[in-house]
């Protein structure tokens, strides 16, 4: 993961209120993302993950997309978007997140009970977004096979801890100083 090491190491920090905010290409296509970034990210999700029992990959948009969109290409394994728009289809599941800079509503359409999936998602942080959606697709009735997250900040107050649901990571950092620190350059398992 040196690109992804390097990259973090580089991201600007900003405030928003009292959360610092890294700005990084995959969880905010800022500065842009580059191919071998993107390249790395992708092999080791695919070298992380249990994909043997997986018909699905599931991700939250925006940032999620580009991530579980090349996952899918590499693996054939078909890819479900969670939307932040509302379109009324038959049996559309609202779920609310709450970040730790953001409330919002999500939309999961296209997962079934006894659907086996992969979760990927580019960053947990306060595991708002990801508590609330690992919760909703077990409500739904599907098995989570997998999830992983390419970077944890570590320090904010993980709410995924507190749901029963774990997450494999690809790196964990932390902000101290408004910088950028590599915790566990291998991440969770």
């Amino acid at each position: 993961m040196d690109r992804l090491q390097e990259s973090l190491l580089e991201a600007p920090i900003i405030q928003k209120g009292d959360y610092h905010y890294f700005v990084h290409p995959i969880s905010d296509g800022v500065p842009m993302l580059r191919p071998e970034l993107l390249r790395e990210i992708v092999i080791g999700i695919i070298r992380k993950a249990d994909l043997d029992r997986v018909d699905k990959i599931v991700a939250p948009e925006a940032m999620g997309i580009h991530i579980s969109t090349a996952v899918s290409l590499m693996t054939d394994i078909p890819l479900v978007v969670v939307r932040k728009r509302e379109y009324g289809l038959d049996d559309e599941v609202s779920i609310s997140q709450v970040t730790g800079y953001s409330e919002s509503e999500m939309y999961i359409n296209d997962v079934n009970s006894g659907d086996r999936l992969l979760v990927l998602d580019d960053v947990l942080s306060t595991g708002g977004t990801l508590s609330a959606l690992l919760t909703a697709l077990d409500g739904i009735g599907a098995t989570i096979a997998d999830t992983v997250v390419v970077i944890k900040k570590v320090g904010g107050g993980n709410e995924l801890e507190e749901t029963g649901f774990d997450a494999k990571t690809l790196i964990n950092v932390d902000v101290v100083d408004g910088e950028v620190v590599i915790v566990d350059p291998d991440g969770d398992d």
